[in-house]
């Protein structure tokens, strides 16, 4: 497995529309229009000490001038969602990259944005400090030290009380490692479940539900410690001595008559636009827009620690802002090309992601294939191959893989492969679990679902989909 060089990939066609040696007016914005739209704001005075940079992403312009544009247009836009949390009020901006003003301004009423991995890292060390919970945490397990305790970040939800109404709230779920290394999600703090307010950045109060042993198992799953590992399998070595098939500028993307646009932002992470099919020299509108809208989790069991857990990852976590640097593990086999993303902190500090996408070929068996008893000789066969562009998030406990295939017979898949670790609860010692599944003594896995929504905006031939 290798990373495909840079320069071999930047590709200049300059009689192709299709593969502009332009930036394309739906690519992903650069680093440096990131901090362009955190300057803009700032220079506005729309910026306090208070402020958080929610997300900061490309405003896509209108799907008419992509699609009847001569040239690609140079304007370029930002959008982006600020959150004040002195006044716990929720604003959306546009912003002109191209002459630096701002478009629109606006506040909007009653919202809750997405809570940032900023919110995220302070909210663990809130309550790792908090009295209360340390009190809690002594009087259950008799511990006085929170260093090897884990704290996950939930989203509260809104139960129509004034504090819901009032407060941007988080109620995380709390488990404790054996050594700072451990995989804490096999002792989850079962009783224990405190409410932090992310304005002010503190526990509000500790709710106690009960005592429940921690489990007496352990878990980890590193390979340093796991000891039974198969050693039967040979490595798979995947070589293309004549390097890929596709063509890369930017985020263009040429490959076997699909052209395409690879995007990403913030909330929805890795997303497809202005996909084409180039039909013998004609090319033609097929999606103008593919991704993941939003992703909803809800746990079916009414018991006291476990009730509230409804997360909706996308618009709640981000699946951009928890996407993984893909660089350290072999996350795809072949001849690959990375592509980073750019985003910012909550605080407006550039922060980007190495690797966020990766994209590669695949060998996918048979496409056809036949064999005439007459000519035994001289069988006919065609290799299937697709072209795999792919992201993978990680939401606390859960890793979540999205993977976009092309291929040649012109379909598009969309397949999303749940991996991680399982959010799991404390049972008492011999209980078998009512609304779960026992994983080990003490130990059980909630029922749950996950519900994935998807948005495909399809311009089949152009925009009346005709």
């Amino acid at each position: 497995t290798r990373e495909i060089p840079a320069m071999s990939t930047q590709v200049q066609l300059t009689s192709a529309k299709a593969l502009s040696s332009g930036i394309h007016p739906l690519e992903p914005l650069t680093e440096q229009e990131v901090a362009r739209a955190v300057a803009i704001l700032k220079e506005q005075g729309k910026v306090t000490p208070t402020t958080r940079f929610v997300s900061v992403s490309l405003k896509e312009p209108p799907k008419e001038s992509v699609h009847t544009a001569t040239d690609w247009p140079l304007t370029r836009e930002a959008f982006v969602v600020l959150f004040d949390n002195a006044s716990n009020s929720c604003y959306e901006a546009a912003l002109s990259l191209t002459d630096g003003r701002l478009l629109t301004y606006r506040h909007v009423p009653g919202a809750q944005p997405t809570m940032t991995i900023d919110e995220q890292v302070e909210c663990e060390q809130a309550v790792l400090q908090s009295a209360d919970f340390k009190a809690a945490l002594k009087k259950h397990y008799g511990l006085n030290d929170t260093s090897l305790v884990m704290v996950d970040i939930w989203s509260a939800g809104n139960y129509g009380s004034e504090e819901d109404r009032t407060k941007r709230l988080a109620r995380p779920l709390c488990f404790l490692r054996s050594d700072p290394t451990d995989n804490g999600y096999v002792r989850p703090i079962e009783g224990l479940r405190p409410v932090v307010d992310l304005n002010t950045m503190r526990v509000i109060r500790v709710e106690e539900y009960g005592h429940w042993p921690l489990p007496p198992g352990q878990g980890n799953y590193a390979a340093a410690r796991v000891t039974n590992q198969r050693r039967d399998v040979k490595p798979i070595d995947i070589t293309q001595p004549e390097g890929p098939s596709f063509e890369v500028q930017g985020y263009q993307v040429r490959w076997q008559n699909w052209n395409f646009v690879i995007g990403f932002n913030a909330r929805e992470g890795l997303t497809l636009h202005h996909v084409r099919y180039n039909d013998h020299g004609n090319e033609r509108s097929v999606l103008y827009r593919a991704s993941l809208t939003e992703m909803v989790v809800p746990y079916g069991d009414p018991g006291p620690t476990q009730r509230r857990k409804n997360a909706f990852d996308v618009g709640e976590y981000g699946m951009g802002m928890c996407a993984n640097s893909l660089e350290l593990g072999c996350d795809c086999l072949g001849l690959i090309k990375y592509f980073d993303a750019h985003l910012c902190t909550s605080r407006g500090e550039a922060l980007s992601i190495k690797n966020a996408i990766c994209m590669h070929e695949e060998d996918f068996g048979i496409l056809w294939k036949h064999t005439d008893r007459r000519l035994p000789d001289a069988p006919e066969v065609r290799r299937s191959r697709r072209l795999v562009i792919s992201s993978v998030s990680t939401v606390e406990n859960y890793e979540y893989g999205f993977f976009w295939y092309l291929y040649q017979d012109g379909n598009i898949q969309f397949e999303v492969k749940l991996t991680g670790i399982l959010s799991l609860g404390a049972v008492q010692p011999g209980e078998k679990p009512k609304y779960g599944n026992l994983v080990a003594p003490q130990l059980y896995a909630p029922n749950h679902q996950h519900f994935f929504n998807v948005r495909l905006d399809f311009d089949l031939d152009g925009m009346p989909n005709t």
